[in-house]
């Protein structure tokens, strides 16, 4: 190592120490933070946390400590709730004080701060809130519901000619639904441009939130040591994707107000913000520029890569448990027949299926570990301390698979959710879009989304396990991808029309909705 790297790997050791004796929160109260594993000094619990799969340690260590996991890593708390009762207890009965997020250092550095589901509490945040709820309301979202069926039936119709390429349709559904109630702009491909510069903004994002994923999160003044330093390789990429989220934010809103300008006719989310938030003439200030454009481009942020998260689990479930599926086909059969295509309509008949598409939503939660969230001030839950901007963890993946919540969590089993008379229960579980404050503002939207792609893939198709040339089942894997929107690994499988009336079928529900 020559003499200059020697110096700057020393003054990153003196950094980093310094960092932990800044960061170290004070506890006064005479109480001992939650249970949880041994630190080290310094450094806390840096080799325990999990490399990959951070859920499952997570949950193995509630086993072991409690429902309520403390951890350190360079002076930072780190607080894990792995059960329902200590998340509603925290995040909803108290969330004036767990409604904050995390500084997320990363998420400046790559032009992603702007983002509402990770921007701290307060005034900017509320403002943005507002905005969304206003758009993505139970009664707003009724209002997209043709949108939803139009785009599932023209999904449809591409599993029925090209089956193969099922995951790229998959990825196509949800983002031609969210660009046309957002910004009434037709998808005509999966290479679109609009689609593409999110898909790979999101991408960055992902990684950027994920917790440990970067130092830079942990000590933020990495940020601006030089680019020759190690573990300094990060800033090679921000600037893309600085550049790629600010395409994403202004392309499409600027179509919307070509459109406007040409004066052809427009009604989508895109306009009712811009009219709310611009003055008579139509014009904005600096201020509301900014909240129309963060408005509009997070519901493709959020919406669309959780949502094929949730259809894939729910194509990967038709594999590995063929019986729900016919199950669900048979109810179906029995509530729409075989003549039509189920609608939103016919949700509240067929239980079995609600039961389904819960199940998919707990099996293997999109966001096994939600988004972070921080301490607002310090607090006493239960005897134990928890100091003011400790990292709040709430593990989904701990709480859907907790077995006295779910007996065999494990195992796909929609069952679980329907009383002995096969009515549904009402147990849906709600924490799939997290809970209080902080709930995902469009999940009713994204409920519906799901419901009627995995309803009506059920109704249309027979989705199988694929065979080799000697005629065996190509096993299929239950794994799913380590980041923060989790995925269910590639995989293949065979997609056939489950009766002979079925192209035509799909055919003329596409020609209705044009």
């Amino acid at each position: 190592m020559s003499l200059l790297g020697f110096f700057g790997v020393a003054c990153l050791i003196i950094l980093l120490i310094k960092s932990y004796f800044s960061k170290t929160a004070t506890n006064t109260s005479g109480l001992p933070y939650p249970p949880g594993p041994k630190s080290l000094p310094v450094i806390g619990n840096l080799l325990d946390v999990p490399k990959s799969e951070s859920w499952k340690t997570y949950g193995s260590w509630g086993k072991q400590y409690g429902e309520l996991v403390h951890f350190t890593v360079f002076g930072q708390h780190y607080i894990v709730i792995n059960s329902m009762r200590v998340a509603v207890d925290l995040l909803e009965k108290r969330s004036k004080t767990y409604s904050d997020r995390p500084e997320i250092p990363m998420l400046e550095v790559i032009g992603w701060d702007w983002n509402t589901g990770v921007m701290p509490y307060g005034a900017a945040w509320r403002q943005r809130r507002r905005e969304i709820h206003q758009q993505f309301r139970t009664e707003k979202a009724l209002q997209y519901h043709p949108t939803i069926m139009k785009e599932a039936h023209q999904f449809l119709n591409k599993l029925l000619l090209t089956p193969d390429k099922f995951a790229s349709h998959i990825r196509h559904y949800p983002g031609a639904v969210i660009m046309s109630v957002v910004y009434d702009y037709e998808v005509a491909s999966a290479d679109d441009h609009f689609l593409n510069i999110a898909e790979e903004a999101i991408s960055m994002l992902s990684v950027a939130t994920f917790p440990g994923a970067t130092l830079v999160n942990t000590f933020p003044w990495l940020q601006y040591l030089p680019s020759w330093l190690p573990g300094m390789g990060f800033k090679q990429h921000a600037e893309r994707c600085r550049r790629l989220t600010a395409e994403m934010k202004g392309a499409p809103l600027q179509y919307v107000r070509d459109r406007i300008a040409s004066g052809a006719p427009t009604r989508c989310v895109a306009t009712e913000v811009l009219s709310r938030l611009s003055d008579p003439m139509g014009q904005t200030t600096p201020e509301a520029e900014e909240v129309i454009k963060d408005v509009v481009a997070i519901a493709y942020a959020a919406g669309a890569d959780t949502t094929v998260s949730a259809i894939t689990t729910g194509f990967l479930a038709m594999l590995l448990y063929p019986e729900a599926k016919k199950k669900a086909q048979q109810e179906i059969d029995t509530i729409v027949g075989s003549d039509r295509l189920p609608t939103l309509h016919d949700r509240a008949s067929l239980p079995y299926v609600e039961a389904f598409v819960w199940e998919v939503l707990r099996w293997h939660p999109v966001l096994p570990l939600s988004v972070a969230r921080a301490a607002y001030d310090n607090d006493i839950y239960e005897g134990k301390f928890i100091p003011k901007e400790a990292t709040i963890l709430m593990n989904t993946w701990a709480i859907h698979h907790d077995e006295g919540m779910y007996p065999e969590p494990e195992v796909f089993k929609p069952e679980r959710f329907l009383g002995p008379d096969g009515s549904l229960k009402d147990e849906y579980p709600m924490t799939a879009f997290g809970i209080g404050r902080r709930i995902c503002p469009g999940r009713h939207a994204a409920d519906a989304s799901l419901w009627v792609a995995v309803t009506l893939v059920l109704a249309a198709f027979d989705v199988r396990k694929r065979k080799d040339e000697s005629g065996r089942e190509i096993d299929v894997s239950d794994e799913f991808t380590d980041s923060l929107i989790s995925h269910p690994v590639g995989f293949v499988c065979d997609i056939q029309p489950r009766n002979p009336r079925t192209e035509s079928i799909i055919r003329e529900a596409v020609m209705c909705r044009e």
